[in-house]
């Protein structure tokens, strides 16, 4: 028999996850709109960007009631990190909405020339962000720091965009809008690795009681 806090919690975890499951889908959707020039896809991943928005009060709301009723010290670190993973994954759904909204931009003017592999970038965040997700549904710490040591992968994949495009830009006036919005996509791509990240050390302090934030370990 479950106690009637161990339901509440239950349902603060299955409503996350239901968050989860938008957030991956708008990740996905935003870089389809890309890298396949679609701008029916851009108009999804903005609604679905308010329905993370309303996940994300909704979560912080029933998170508010089960910390009023004091809970143990173990239910304690499951509540409050299920507020910190919600505030991530609304923020990815905003990084996800600013990459259609780049989308729509690029898509209105011819393709860019370019050997930037966007959608490898976006494979590899994505799967961050699916792997610190895992991590936290099986509250496997080991997996979560596997997701952490992925970030300098897309930060260093970031900062080779970064100069490429900056190589085109200086190379002709015409190029320069459109390299700006491939430039700020492919931050976001690195944002979104970041909050990946966040959840991954969310992961460890709900698995071990043990903060790694800011160089701990």
């Amino acid at each position: 028999m479950h106690t009637p806090i161990e339901k509440e919690l239950d349902e603060l975890k299955q409503k996350l996850l239901t968050m989860a499951s938008h957030t991956e889908t708008s990740v996905k959707e935003a870089v389809a709109a890309l890298v396949n020039r679609d701008d029916a896809l851009v108009l999804k991943v903005k609604v679905n960007d308010d329905v993370l928005d309303r996940f994300e009060v909704e979560v912080d709301e029933l998170a508010v009631y089960l910390l009023a009723k004091a809970p143990l010290a173990t239910d304690l670190r499951s509540v409050l990190v299920a507020m910190k993973i919600s505030q991530n994954l609304e923020r990815i759904g905003d990084e996800a909405n600013k990459i259609a909204k780049r989308a729509r931009d690029l898509n209105r003017e011819a393709p860019l020339k370019t050997s930037l592999d966007f959608a490898k970038m976006a494979e590899t965040a994505g799967q961050m962000l699916k792997g610190a997700l895992d991590a936290f549904v099986n509250r496997n710490s080991a997996a979560a720091r596997a997701v952490i040591e992925r970030d300098a992968e897309v930060n260093a994949l970031n900062k080779q965009a970064r100069l490429e495009m900056e190589q085109l830009m200086m190379a002709s006036p015409e190029n320069v809008r459109r390299a700006l919005n491939v430039m700020i996509a492919v931050k976001c791509l690195e944002r979104i690795g970041d909050h990946a990240t966040n959840i991954a050390e969310e992961v460890v302090y709900l698995c071990e009681a043990n903060d790694i934030r800011h160089g701990g370990k």
